[in-house]
C-alpha cells in the first residue's frame, strides 16, 4: 500500500524523464556501415508477435492489477498497461516507470537508447546504423577504445591506457606491442628500473619492446644484465660496480676477475658517464673475442711450444693490441660527445625555464585582457541599448508629425487653428527641453565612455606584452630545433671525420705509389726534352732556307712598286671628268641655298597673314603641309655644309677622291628625298592660296641658282684637286671614274625630276594670276573643307574603336565547338556515375541497360568483370521460378556474347564466341546456401579459356570463402566480336521486345545487384542507358558493407584519371604554421600523373609522378621564379603497383622536405614565404586551370591520376575526400584489376623478361594482343639450349619459329595500328599459329624427342631480347598475353610482377593509328636495332627511298647572303668537313664501290672527336659475315675486318678523342691489315686470307651505320654514330664526295653554339615519330632563328589529300590547310624582319575549322569551310622541310627551312627531336649554330 500510495509521486517524474529520452535524436550517418541483415535481436518472426500482442492490448486499455500485461507492455500508476518505450531494442520493461530491461544489440539506458562504452551508432532508429564495436582500430576484433564519437564525419576514439592514435592504432609511450595484429595487446616497458628516471615513461622499441637507453651500467633486452666492465645484480639490488681487475673482465654477477688480457692503458678507460649503446655492444664483442683468444692461446700452448705456434701469438697479441687503441680513441670521441651533449642539455633546461615564465605571463595578460573585454563587451551592450532608444524616439516623433498632418486633414481644421496647436506644441517642447531629462544620462555615458577607452588601451598594453611573449616563444622553439640540429650535425660530422680518416690513409698509400711513378715518369720527361732541344737545333738550320726566299721576296717587292708609275697616266683623264661634273653641280648648289633662305621668308610671312583667319584648324593644317619647303631647306644646307666640308678636305688626290665618291652617293639620297618631297609639295600646293603658289614658282627659280653656285664651288674644289701633287695608283682611280659616273647620272635624274616641277609651278603661277578672286566663294569652300574635317575628327576615333575591337576579337566559336564542349560535359557527367557504388533492387520484370565506357576492341581478346550479388530468397517468385537471368553482354544477334545466370542452384558463367555457347556451373557452392548479404561474382575470359570466380566475405572477421571453375571453347573461336553498334549490356533483365538466347532466356532477377568493374574500368548500373520497371523510392537499394571485403581498415580512394579531390579551407582542419606538412598513400602501376594542386594567382604548389618519380614544382611569389624538387637520383619509384607513403614538410617557411616511405628523398631551400593557399585539389583538377596559362607551364605534364589512394592528411589531420563537397569522379575502394599492368609499350630498345617453370617445347599454349605501325621486329623470345621459339614479325607478316620450323601467317598487313590477336600452340604432333582466329599449322619435326625437364625455371622475353638475334626488337604495344605454366592456372600476365623490364612502359600504348605511306616505302632496316639499355639513343626507324627529282630539289642550295637577313646563309665551317652524332644513326651512305676493293681496300680520313665510343667506317655483305669497320671504343682507334672466320683486330695504344684532328690511313691488303696514325704511328697484323671469298655490297657507311647494322660484329657501345667531325675522305686514293643519302650530317661548322636544332641551307628535315600528330584539334608553339627568309617550317599530310603546310614566303608566316573540302589559309607579316638574328615565336592553334597563327605579339585567324565528315587521322609531322612528292600544286613555297627552331611543343607537350622517327639530310640535332 506504501507503494501505491507514492506511486502517484513518483509517476510525473518518470514521465517527464521518459519524454526526454525519447526526444533525444542521435546523429545519422556513419563512416562505418555494417551490414546487419540476419544479425538482428529482434528477428522477424518476433516483431510480428510483438505486433500482434499490441493489437491484442490496446493502448491505454484497463488490466485488472491481478491479471498484469502481456510483455511488451507495463501497468501505469492509473493501472493501465502501456506499451514499453524501448526502441525496438527490448521487448519487457518495468512497471510503474517502464524502464527497460534487457536490452539488446549493445544498447543501454533506461529506455534501451544509449550505447553503451566501446560502442558507436545509433540505439533508436537501428538498423544500419545500430550500436557496434568502436573501429579503434578494429571493431569487435581489436577494440582498445573507452569511448567513441562522431565529429566532422569521422570516428574519434577515447583510447585505454596503454593506447594511442586516433583509432588506437599504436601503442601510448612507455607500452609496446602492434594494436592492428589481431591478439595483439599494448604491454608496459619492463627496462628493470634501469631507464631514464627523467622521462614520463619507460624508453623502449613501440613494437618489439626492447629497452633502448639502459642506465646504472645495464645493459640486455630489458636492461637485465650488468654491463661488460660491471658485475653485481642489476634487476632488484641495481648495483652494478666496476670490475677491480686493473682493465681486465670480471664475472657479470660474481666480479670474480677473468683469465688475463693485454693491458691497457688506465687512459683509455671508458668513462663511466653515459656511453653510447654501439660502443658497449662493441665492448661486449672485444670482450667476447678476448675471450676467444685466451682460450686459442691456452689451447695453442698446450698443443706445441713451437716456434710458429709462439709467432702465431704474438700476431694474435698484437691484433689485440691494435684493437684496444682503436677502442680508447673511440672512447676519447664518446667522452667529448657526453660533454657537449651534456652542455646543450643544461643550456635546453634553460631555455625551457625562460619558455615556461613566459607562457605563465602570457596566461595572466591573457586573462586580463579576457576581463576587459568582458567589461567593455557590457559598455558597448549599453551604449547600443541607448542608440536604440534614441531612435525610437525619432520614430516616435516622425509618427507624431504624421499624424498631427493626418488629423488636420481629418477634422477639416484652419490654418489658425492649425497654427494655434502648433504653438501649443512648441510650448510642450520647450518645456521639455528645459527639464533636460537626459543630462545625467549624457553624464554617465561619457564617464563610461572614458573608462572604456582607458580599458581599452590597458587591452592594447597587454596585447603587445602577449605578442612579445608569442614572438619570444618561437624564437625559444627555433633555438631549440637549431640547438637538435647542430648535436645531429655534430654526430654526422664525428662518423664522417672517422670516415675521411680511413680514407686519408688509403689516399697516402696511393700518393706513395703515384709518386713512385712520376719519378720514372720524370726521368722519361728529361730524356725527352733532350731530343727535343737536338730537333729545335736541326729546325734552326732548315729555317736559314727560308730566310733567303723571304729576301728573295721583297726585291721582288720592290721591283713591283715601279709599275705604279704607269697609274699616273690616267689621273689627268679623271680629273678632267670629275671637273665636268662639279661645273653642273655647282649652279645648282647655290641655287638651293639661296632658294632655301627665301622659302623661310615666305614661310613665315605665310605664318603671320593667315594667323587670324585659321578659324577651325583647316589653314594650320594647310600651313603645316605647307612647311615641307623648310624640311627641303634644311637639307639643302646640310647639302652646301658638306659641299664646303669637301671643299676644305682636298688638299690630297686620295682623300679627294674618297670623298667625291661617298658624297655623290649622300646626294644621290638627299636628291631622292628633295624629289619626295617636291612630290608631295605639288600634292598639297592645290589646298594652298594663290599668293603660296606664286611664290613657289619663285623660290624654285632661286633653288636652281642656289644649285648653279654649287656647282661652282664644286668646279673651284676640283681645280684644286687637279693641282694637288698625288700619288695615286691605277686601281683606285679606275673605280674612283666608275663612282663618278654613277654621280654624273643620279645629277641627271635629278635634273630630270625637277624639270617637269619647275614647268607645273610656272603653269600655276600663271593660272592663279588670271584667276578672279572671290572672298566668298573661298571661306565658303574653307567652311565646307572644315564641317567635313569636323565630322571625320568625329566618325575616325568610333571608326578605330570598331577595328580595335575586331582586332582583340578572339575566333569565333563554331557548332562544331560547342558541340565538343557538351560531348565533353556529358563525358565527364557518365564518369561520374560510373562510380556511383549503389546497388538496384530488381523484381523480375524490371532491366537496366548499361553504358560500358570501355570500347569493345579492348574486350576482344580479355574480358574481365566483377559484380555484387544478393538473393531475395523469402521472394514467392524466387521459390516458384529459382532460375533467373542475371546478366548479358554482347550482339543483338545472340552471337558473341557472354552473360550470367542461376540454373538448377547452381550460378552458371556462359559465353558464346561464335559457335557453340561454354556454360561453367559453379556447383561448389549451391546458391541456396549463399548467406542473405552481398558476395562477389567475377567472370574472366581470356582467349578461349573463361573462369568464373564466387567470394562469399565474413561479417564476423575478414576471412573469407572463395570458389574456382574453368572452361573452354572446343572450337576454333577466341575473340569476342562485339559490334559497336549492335552490342547491349543488359543487367538484372532485357526489355520486351529483345531476345535472349536460349541458354539465358530465363525469369528476370530478384534481388540486388551492384556492378563494380568492366576489365580494368570501375563501372556503375546509373550509367545506363536506359531503364525498365525501376523506382527506387518503391524499391529502395540494398544496403552493403562496403568495408567488409578490405584487408586494410583504412579507407581507400579509387581515381580513374578523370576526377579529382577538392578539399577547400584546409585550414578548418588544421593551421599552417613554422612546420606544415601534407601526408598521403598512392599507389598506381601509371607513369605520370598531378598528385596535388594548390593555386593562388600566379602562385602554385604541384606535386606530380613523372616517369615514375616524384617531381615537385612550387612558386610562392619568390623573386627568382619558380622551385624545382624532383628525385634525379632516382630513389623512389612510385609506379611499381604498391602503397608509397608520400610526406611533403615545408620547415620555417623556407625549406621544402620530399621524403618516401619515412626516408628522405631531397630537399631545397627557398626565400622565407608561407604558403599562400587555402584550397588543395588531390589526384587531379578541372581542365580550365590544368591548361591555363599561369600553371600549364610549370607542369611536367596536364594528365590525372590514376590509381588508389588513401590517408591523404593535412597537418596530420584526415581528410574524408569523398565527403569534401568539390570532390568529382573518384570512388571508395581499390579493385586489384585496375592496378594490374596487362599492357606494355616497347619502343624499338626495351623488353621485359620473367623466369617461370615453363616448358614451351612439349604441351604449351599462349597467346597475346599487339599493335604496332612497324612491319618487323621480335614479339616473344624463348630458348632452352640451341632450341629457339620465337614469335616475330617480318615484312607486317606474324612469323612463329620452333626450333626451324616457321610458320607465316599469309597475310601481310598486321602493322596498321589496329589490335590484334595471337594464339600459338605446340603439342608433339603439331605447331600451330593463330591471328585473329585465322589458324596455320605444320607438323612437328621433333614429336619423337625426349622433352626437356619440365621443373627447371626458364626465361622468356617480350619485346625484344638483349641476345644477340635476327630480328630488331619491337615497336609498339602487347597485352592481355597468357600462356600455360607448369605451377599455376591460365591467367593473363601481370607485366609489373615481372623480374626484369628495360625502358618499357606499363601503361598506356601511344600507337594510334597508322601513318601515310612515306614515299615508296623502298627502304632498307625497317626496325630500329636493338641499342644500348643504359643510355637513351635517337630512333632512325625507316631509312625513306627519295625520288632524285626531290633530292635534287630538297638539296639545292642559295650560299649568298640574303639581304634582309642579318645571319649568313652558311655559318663558318671548316671546308669538306662534316659534323657527326645528332642522333643515334647519324651517318652517309656511298653506294659505288671500286671494282678493286675486295683484293685492296685503302681508306684516308681526317678526323676530330671527343667521343669515347662511336662508328667511323663500315661495310659488309647482306649477311654481315664478310666486313671492314673503322670505330671508337674507350678513346682508342680500332680497325677490324675478317679473313674468313678470323677477326682481325688491330688497337691503338693511344686515346685519340682529344678534340684535335688526326689523319688515320687503314688498309685491307691480301694478307695484312694496317692502321697508320699521323704518319707516326703504324699498326700491321698479317693473315692468311683468299681475296675472292671476301666480297662487300653496297653501300658504304661513314660516320654511322643504318639502323640494327654491324651488331653482329661490332661491340654495342661502339655501333651508334661518333660525335665529331670527318673530313678529306679517300677510297683508293679517289675522294668520296656525294652521298647517296645523309642522315643528320651538317658541315663542321665553327664558333659559338647553343641548344637547337639546326637546319642547314644543304636541305633536310626531321619526321617525329608516332606519339606526336596534328588532328583536327591541337596546339602547336615553337621559336626560329631563320638565315633565309623562306622556308618550310612544318607540314602534315594525310592519305586522302588534306593537308596542314606553314612555310615563310619573303619574311611572311603563313598556314595553309585543306580539310577536304578546300584551301584556306591564315598569315602574319611582322614589322620587323623574321631574318634579324633573333629568336622568334611562332604558334599555331587549330580548333576544327579555325586556325589561329601568332608571330611574337602579331595574331591572325581564318575561319575555315566546315566539314562534317572530318576524321582526326593520325599523320607524320614534317619539321623544317619536307620530300617534294608530297607537296601540292599549290603550294608555291617548296625550299627548306634553313636556321634553328628550339622548344617545339605540341598541346604542350614538348618534342625532342633525338627521339624522332627519322632525321634526313643536313640537320644537326641539339646543336646550333649561334653566328
Amino acid at each position: 500500500m506504501a507503494l501505491i500510495s507514492a506511486w502517484p509521486l513518483v509517476s510525473p517524474v518518470l514521465f517527464f524523464l521518459r519524454c526526454f529520452s525519447s526526444s533525444t535524436a542521435s546523429s545519422e550517418g556513419s563512416v562505418f556501415q555494417f551490414d546487419i541483415e540476419g544479425s538482428s535481436a529482434v528477428s522477424t518472426q518476433e516483431a510480428t508477435v510483438i505486433r500482434g500482442q499490441q493489437q491484442a492490448v490496446a493502448p491505454g486499455s484497463w488490466v485488472p492489477f491481478a491479471e498484469g500485461c502481456q510483455e511488451g507492455f507495463y501497468r501505469t500508476s492509473s493501472g493501465k498497461c502501456s506499451p514499453c518505450n524501448c526502441n525496438g531494442n527490448a521487448n519487457r520493461c518495468l512497471d510503474g516507470s517502464g524502464i527497460c530491461v534487457d536490452c539488446q544489440r549493445n544498447t543501454t539506458g533506461q529506455h534501451c537508447e544509449q550505447c553503451p562504452d566501446g560502442f558507436i551508432g545509433d540505439a533508436v532508429r537501428g538498423v544500419p546504423t545500430f550500436c557496434q564495436p568502436c573501429p579503434c582500430p578494429l571493431p569487435a576484433l581489436a577494440n582498445f577504445a573507452v569511448s567513441c564519437y562522431r565529429k566532422s564525419g569521422s570516428v574519434r576514439c577515447v583510447c585505454k591506457e596503454n593506447y594511442a592514435g586516433p583509432n588506437c592504432e599504436r601503442c601510448a609511450p612507455g607500452y609496446y606491442g602492434n594494436p592492428l595484429l589481431i591478439g595483439s595487446t599494448c604491454k608496459k616497458c619492463d627496462c628493470n628500473g634501469n631507464s631514464d628516471p627523467n622521462l614520463i615513461f619507460e624508453d623502449c622499441d613501440e613494437v618489439t619492446g626492447q629497452c633502448r637507453n639502459c642506465l646504472h651500467h645495464t645493459t640486455g633486452f630489458n636492461c637485465e644484465r650488468c654491463a661488460p666492465g660491471y658485475y653485481g645484480d642489476a634487476r632488484f639490488a641495481k648495483n652494478c660496480t666496476a670490475c677491480n681487475c686493473g682493465g681486465r673482465m670480471c664475472d657479470s654477477q660474481t666480479g670474480e676477475c677473468l683469465a688475463d688480457s693485454p693491458e691497457v692503458s688506465t687512459d683509455t678507460d671508458c668513462p663511466t658517464i653515459s656511453c653510447d649503446k654501439c660502443i658497449w655492444d662493441l665492448t661486449d664483442d672485444i670482450r667476447l673475442s678476448v675471450l676467444t683468444i685466451d682460450e686459442s692461446k691456452s689451447t695453442l700452448l698446450s698443443i706445441s711450444t713451437g716456434v710458429a705456434a709462439q709467432r702465431r701469438l704474438n700476431d694474435l697479441n698484437l691484433t689485440t693490441i691494435h684493437l684496444q687503441e682503436a677502442m680508447s680513441k673511440k672512447k676519447n670521441h664518446a667522452m667529448l660527445w657526453t660533454i657537449q651533449v651534456d652542455d646543450a642539455a643544461d643550456e635546453m633546461n634553460d631555455l625551457l625555464r625562460e619558455a615556461e615564465t613566459l607562457d605563465e605571463q602570457g596566461n595572466e595578460a591573457s586573462s586580463k585582457g579576457r576581463l576587459v573585454q568582458k567589461e567593455t563587451t557590457e559598455i558597448n551592450n549599453r551604449a547600443s541599448q541607448l542608440v536604440q532608444q534614441l531612435n525610437n524616439i525619432r520614430d516616435n516623433i516622425e509618427e507624431i508629425n504624421s499624424k498631427s498632418k493626418y488629423y488636420a486633414i481629418q477634422q477639416e481644421l484652419s490654418p489658425e487653428e492649425i497654427a494655434q496647436k502648433r504653438s501649443v506644441a512648441e510650448e510642450m517642447l520647450k518645456e521639455i527641453k528645459r527639464r533636460k531629462p537626459f543630462t545625467n544620462q549624457r553624464q554617465l555615458a561619457d564617464e563610461e565612455e572614458n573608462a572604456a577607452k582607458e580599458l581599452l588601451q590597458q587591452i592594447e598594453a597587454f596585447h603587445e606584452k602577449y605578442n612579445d611573449t608569442r614572438s619570444l616563444v618561437t624564437d625559444v622553439l627555433e633555438q631549440l630545433s637549431e640547438q637538435d640540429v647542430k648535436l645531429s650535425d655534430l654526430e654526422e660530422a664525428l662518423h664522417q671525420a672517422l670516415d675521411y680518416v680511413i680514407q686519408t690513409e688509403d689516399i697516402n698509400r696511393e700518393n706513395t705509389a703515384r709518386l713512385q711513378r712520376q719519378e720514372k715518369q720524370h726521368k722519361k720527361i728529361k730524356e725527352q726534352i733532350n731530343e727535343v732541344n737536338s730537333t729545335l737545333l736541326s729546325a734552326t738550320t732548315i729555317l736559314e732556307g727560308p730566310q733567303k726566299v723571304n729576301s728573295e721576296l721583297g726585291e721582288v717587292i720592290k721591283n713591283a712598286s715601279g709599275f705604279y708609275a704607269e697609274i699616273d697616266g690616267a689621273k689627268k683623264e679623271l680629273q678632267e671628268k670629275i671637273a665636268n661634273l662639279s661645273l653642273f653641280d655647282d649652279d645648282l648648289v647655290e641655287k638651293a641655298m639661296h632658294h632655301a633662305h627665301n622659302l623661310r621668308r615666305l614661310a613665315d610671312e605665310l605664318d603671320g597673314n593667315l594667323y587670324g583667319v585659321d578659324s577651325n584648324g583647316l589653314v594650320q593644317r594647310a600651313i603645316n603641309a605647307s612647311n615641307v619647303y623648310e624640311n627641303i631647306a634644311g637639307y639643302i644646307e646640310e647639302a652646301n655644309k658638306v659641299a664646303s666640308l669637301a671643299l676644305n678636305t682636298t688638299n690630297r688626290v686620295k682623300d679627294a677622291a674618297v670623298g667625291i665618291d661617298t658624297q655623290v652617293i649622300y646626294h644621290k639620297g638627299k636628291s631622292e628625298e628633295l624629289l619626295i618631297r617636291a612630290m608631295q609639295l605639288q600634292r598639297t600646293a592645290h589646298d594652298s592660296s594663290s599668293y603660296t603658289i606664286a611664290d613657289t614658282s619663285w623660290q624654285v627659280n632661286g633653288t636652281f641658282a642656289r644649285m648653279s653656285s654649287l656647282r661652282s664651288q664644286l668646279m673651284r674644289a676640283i681645280a684644286k684637286m687637279q693641282s694637288a701633287e698625288t700619288e695615286e695608283a691605277r686601281e683606285r682611280l679606275e673605280q674612283a671614274q666608275l663612282k663618278t659616273a654613277e654621280a654624273v647620272s643620279a645629277t641627271t635624274t635629278v635634273t630630270q625630276a625637277t624639270t617637269p616641277m619647275d614647268e607645273n609651278v610656272k603653269l600655276w603661277s600663271q593660272n592663279l594670276q588670271d584667276f578672279q578672286h572671290n572672298s566668298e566663294a573661298y571661306d565658303s569652300a574653307v567652311h565646307s573643307a572644315g564641317d567635313a574635317v569636323q565630322k571625320l575628327t568625329e566618325v575616325f576615333p568610333q571608326l578605330l574603336d570598331k577595328l580595335r575591337k575586331v582586332e582583340q576579337k578572339a575566333p569565333a566559336n563554331n557548332i562544331s565547338s560547342s558541340i565538343q564542349r557538351i560531348r565533353e560535359l556529358i563525358a565527364q557527367t557518365r564518369s561520374v556515375a560510373s562510380k556511383v557504388q549503389v546497388s538496384m533492387m530488381f523484381e523480375g520484370q524490371s532491366a537496366v541497360e548499361v553504358n560500358p565506357k570501355i570500347n569493345v576492341e579492348e574486350l576482344k581478346s580479355f574480358t574481365s568483370m566483377s559484380l555484387y550479388i544478393k538473393l531475395h530468397k523469402d521472394n514467392p517468385q524466387l521459390a516458384a521460378s529459382p532460375d533467373r537471368f542475371i546478366l548479358y553482354l554482347g550482339n543483338k544477334n545472340a552471337k558473341h556474347y557472354i552473360g550470367l545466370a542461376i540454373k538448377n542452384d547452381n550460378l552458371v558463367y556462359i559465353y558464346n564466341l561464335g559457335g557453340q555457347d561454354v556454360e561453367i556451373p559453379l556447383d561448389a557452392k549451391p546458391v541456396s546456401t549463399w548467406p542473405s548479404y552481398f558476395s562477389i561474382i567475377k567472370i574472366e575470359r581470356i582467349g578461349r579459356h573463361g573462369k568464373m570466380f564466387l567470394t562469399v566475405p565474413s561479417l564476423s572477421s575478414t576471412a573469407e570463402e572463395k570458389f574456382i571453375k574453368k572452361g573452354e571453347v572446343l572450337g576454333p573461336g577466341s575473340l569476342l566480336n562485339l559490334e559497336p553498334e549492335n552490342a547491349v549490356f543488359y543487367v538484372g533483365g532485357v526489355p520486351p521486345g529483345f531476345k535472349l538466347p536460349p541458354s539465358l532466356n530465363l525469369p528476370g532477377f530478384i534481388g540486388c545487384l551492384e556492378l563494380a568493374t568492366l576489365n580494368d574500368d570501375v563501372i556503375s548500373l546509373y550509367n545506363f542507358k536506359h531503364i525498365y520497371n525501376i523506382d527506387t523510392t518503391t524499391s529502395p537499394p540494398c544496403a552493403r558493407d562496403k568495408l567488409a571485403f578490405t584487408q586494410s581498415r583504412a579507407v581507400s580512394y579509387f581515381f580513374d584519371g578523370s576526377g579529382y579531390a577538392l578539399a577547400r579551407n584546409i585550414e578548418r582542419r588544421g593551421k599552417f604554421s613554422q612546420v606544415t606538412r601534407f601526408d598521403i598513400e598512392v599507389r598506381t602501376p601509371t607513369d605520370s600523373g598531378l598528385i596535388l594542386l594548390m593555386i593562388n594567382g600566379s602562385m602554385f604548389f604541384s606535386l606530380e609522378m613523372h616517369n615514375g618519380f616524384l617531381y615537385l614544382r612550387y612558386d610562392f611569389g619568390f623573386s627568382n621564379g619558380p622551385m624545382l624538387l624532383e628525385d634525379s637520383m632516382k630513389k623512389a619509384r612510385i609506379n611499381d603497383a604498391k602503397f608509397h607513403e608520400i610526406s611533403i614538410i615545408y620547415h620555417n617557411s623556407k625549406k621544402m622536405i620530399l621524403v618516401v616511405d619515412r626516408r628522405h628523398i631531397k630537399s631545397v631551400d627557398n626565400e622565407r614565404t608561407a604558403m599562400p593557399f587555402t584550397d588543395i585539389y588531390i589526384g587531379g583538377a578541372p581542365n580550365e586551370i590544368l591548361h591555363s596559362s599561369s600553371i600549364s607551364s610549370h607542369l611536367a605534364g596536364s594528365i590525372g591520376f590514376k590509381g588508389c589512394m588513401k590517408g591523404f592528411q593535412f597537418q596530420k589531420k584526415d581528410f574524408n575526400l569523398l565527403e569534401e563537397p568539390g570532390t568529382l569522379g573518384i570512388s571508395y575502394g581499390c579493385p586489384e584489376d585496375s592496378l594490374m599492368s596487362r599492357n606494355a609499350y616497347f619502343n624499338g630498345e626495351s623488353f621485359i623478361a620473367s623466369s617461370q617453370k615453363v616448358s614451351l617445347f612439349t604441351e604449351f599454349e599462349g597467346g597475346f594482343n599487339f599493335r604496332t605501325l612497324q612491319p618487323s621486329g621480335l614479339l616473344f623470345y624463348y630458348s632452352e639450349g640451341s632450341d629457339v621459339l620465337s614469335i616475330s614479325m617480318e615484312r607486317g607478316a606474324v612469323v612463329l619459329n620452333a626450333s626451324g620450323t616457321k610458320i607465316q601467317s599469309p597475310e601481310r598487313n598486321y602493322n596498321d595500328g589496329k589490335t590484334h590477336f595471337i594464339i600459338t600452340s605446340v603439342t608433339p604432333e603439331r605447331y600451330e599459329l593463330t591471328v585473329d582466329d585465322k589458324k596455320q599449322s605444320k607438323k612437328n619435326p621433333a614429336k619423337d624427342r625426349a622433352g626437356k625437364s619440365p621443373d627447371s625455371i626458364k626465361k622468356f622475353y617480350f619485346g625484344g631480347s638483349p641476345l644477340r638475334t635476327q630480328q630488331a626488337n619491337f615497336t609498339g604495344c602487347i597485352s592481355n598475353a597468357y600462356f600455360t605454366r607448369l605451377d599455376q592456372e591460365v591467367e593473363v600476365e601481370d607485366f609489373q610482377k615481372y623480374s626484369e623490364k628495360v625502358q618499357a612502359s606499363l601503361y598506356g600504348c601511344p600507337v594510334e593509328s597508322p601513318p601515310v605511306a612515306l614515299l615508296h616505302k623502298k627502304g632498307k632496316n625497317s626496325s630500329k636495332a636493338k641499342g644500348n639499355r643504359n643510355k637513351k639513343v635517337g630512333r632512325d626507324k625507316d631509312k625513306i627511298s627519295q625520288p632524285s627529282s626531290g633530292l635534287k630539289k630538297l638539296y639545292q642550295v642559295n650560299f649568298q647572303r640574303e639581304p634582309q637577313c642579318h645571319l649568313p646563309m652558311n655559318p663558318k665551317a671548316t671546308e669538306h668537313a662534316y659534323q657527326f652524332g645528332g642522333t643515334a644513326n647519324s651517318r652517309q651512305e656511298f653506294d659505288h664501290i671500286p671494282k678493286d676493293f675486295s683484293q685492296r681496300a685503302q681508306f684516308s680520313i681526317s678526323l676530330k672527336t671527343h667521343s669515347s665510343h662511336g662508328m667511323i667506317f663500315y661495310i659488309s655483305d647482306e649477311k654481315e659475315t664478310n666486313f671492314m669497320a673503322l670505330f671508337v671504343a674507350h678513346g682508342r682507334l680500332i680497325f677490324m675486318f675478317n679473313a674468313g672466320h678470323q677477326k682481325i683486330r688491330i688497337k691503338s695504344q693511344e686515346k685519340y678523342n682529344d678534340g684535335l684532328w688526326h689523319n688515320v690511313i687503314f688498309i685491307r691488303g691480301k694478307n695484312i691489315g694496317r692502321l697508320i696514325i699521323d704518319g707516326l704511328r703504324v699498326l700491321e697484323e698479317s693473315f692468311d686470307g683468299n681475296a675472292n671469298t671476301w666480297q662487300v655490297t653496297e653501300p658504304l657507311y661513314i660516320g654511322g651505320v643504318a639502323p640494327g647494322k654491324a651488331v653482329k660484329n661490332i661491340q654495342i657501345n661502339s655501333v651508334y654514330s661518333f660525335s665529331g667531325c670527318l673530313s678529306n675522305l679517300q677510297l683508293n686514293g679517289r675522294s668520296l664526295t656525294s652521298a647517296s643519302q645523309t642522315f643528320s650530317v651538317t658541315p663542321c661548322y665553327e664558333g659559338p653554339s647553343e641548344a637547337g636544332t639546326y637546319f642547314s641551307s644543304q636541305g633536310g628535315y626531321v619526321v617525329l615519330d608516332e606519339s606526336f600528330s596534328l588532328g583536327l584539334k591541337f596546339e602547336v608553339v615553337f621559336e626560329i632563328r631563320p638565315r633565309s627568309s623562306s622556308g618550310i617550317l612544318l607540314h602534315g599530310h594525310s592519305v586522302n589529300g588534306e593537308y596542314l603546310n606553314m612555310h615563310m614566303r619573303n619574311g611572311q608566316v603563313t598556314v595553309k590547310l585543306n580539310n577536304g573540302i578546300r584551301d584556306f589559309s591564315t598569315s602574319v607579316t611582322l614589322k620587323q624582319s623574321l631574318c634579324d638574328g633573333r629568336w622568334h615565336r611562332i604558334a599555331v592553334i587549330r580548333d576544327a575549322n579555325v586556325v589561329q597563327l601568332d608571330v611574337d605579339s602579331e595574331v591572325n585567324h581564318v575561319v575555315g569551310p566546315l566539314n562534317p565528315k572530318a576524321t582526326d587521322h593520325r599523320e607524320p609531322v614534317f619539321i623544317g622541310g619536307v620530300p617534294e612528292s608530297l607537296l601540292t600544286s599549290s603550294l608555291t613555297t617548296r625550299n627548306s627551312f634553313i636556321g634553328c627552331i628550339r622548344n617545339f611543343m605540341i598541346d604542350e607537350k614538348p618534342v625532342s627531336f633525338s627521339k624522332a622517327a627519322l632525321v634526313s639530310g643536313a640537320v644537326s640535332i641539339n646543336t646550333c649554330p649561334a653566328a
